[in-house]
């Protein structure tokens, strides 16, 4: 289990397929009512036809404009009261940024230097061959030697275009913050919409990593709903139903070989290498 000053981190883009890890973070910051402590200026580092502002409306029916942001988060003080253990924890989520990266990292880096952060979790999600009715796979790795033997992970080997996540991680690991990464594997094949039953399963890892609980109920009612959605389009397209049976068999032969995390190491770097839209400006 992870001690310490945490910050835990999701962003929406490249690094997070069909949301699901960022659905994990705002879940949590609804549940915590997380409160703002810092926050990028989006003029900085956003391209707005990339990014686009929304339009919403606040609690008194007042519109406003929503900007592509990042945020550095903490639980309020009457959350740490229920739970104390969540004075240790933060919260980093927003967009990918489009430009200047590395001013982005050492501005993040600030944040996180200001506020003693002892350890940081990254949160991300491939699309790959996995089935929807199945747990979710998640693998880990560091490429810190004390998170290694402490977590009995192992360094990622991964060689290609990388996301915002992996800028930031080097940013941290060169000021001694150890970095976890936990990514999660989601269906490719149900790509057009957010996927809450991964998102509930980074909810259950990090209470496994950092020794919290935290309510699910929502997110697995939303799961049962998601899986039950997908089940019906199958039912009605004999090609897909057909496909989704390969994958199942495909995974219960993985799983009962106790597959290791190569495996799914194997799908990261697979997935990530064959990414079209690889950003220029993510090459490490």
């Amino acid at each position: 289990m992870l001690t310490g000053r945490i910050l835990i981190v999701a962003f929406e883009g490249w690094n997070d397929a069909t949301e699901a890890a960022t659905g994990a973070l705002k879940a949590l910051s609804e549940q915590i009512s997380a409160e703002i402590l810092e926050a990028v200026d989006p003029e900085d580092y956003y391209d707005f036809q990339f990014s686009r502002p929304i339009a919403e409306f606040d609690e008194e029916g007042q519109r406003y404009l929503a900007w592509p942001s990042t945020e550095l988060l903490q639980a309020t003080a009457e959350s740490v009261k229920a739970q104390p253990g969540l004075k240790d924890i933060y919260l980093l989520l927003g967009t990918e940024p489009s430009r200047r990266w590395l001013t982005f990292a050492a501005e993040v880096l600030e944040m996180v230097q200001d506020r003693e952060i002892d350890q940081v979790i990254m949160l991300g999600a491939m699309l790959a061959d996995v089935p929807h009715s199945r747990p979710v796979p998640f693998f880990k790795s560091s490429q810190n030697l004390k998170l290694q033997a402490s977590q009995g992970v192992e360094a990622s080997n991964y060689e290609g275009p990388v996301g915002i996540l992996a800028v930031l991680a080097q940013a941290f690991e060169s000021e001694n913050i150890p970095v976890l990464a936990l990514w999660a594997s989601v269906p490719h094949y149900v790509h057009n919409s957010s996927n809450p039953k991964a998102a509930l399963g980074f909810l259950s890892q990090l209470e496994l990593l950092i020794g919290l609980k935290f309510a699910t109920d929502s997110l697995s009612e939303q799961a049962l709903e998601w899986e039950k959605s997908i089940n019906e389009v199958a039912e009605a397209d004999d090609e897909l139903s057909s496909y989704i049976e390969q994958l199942e068999s495909s995974r219960d032969a993985l799983d009962s070989e106790a597959a290791s995390g190569d495996s799914l190491a194997r799908e990261l770097e697979k997935y990530l290498k064959s990414r079209p839209d690889a950003p220029e400006a993510g090459k490490a």
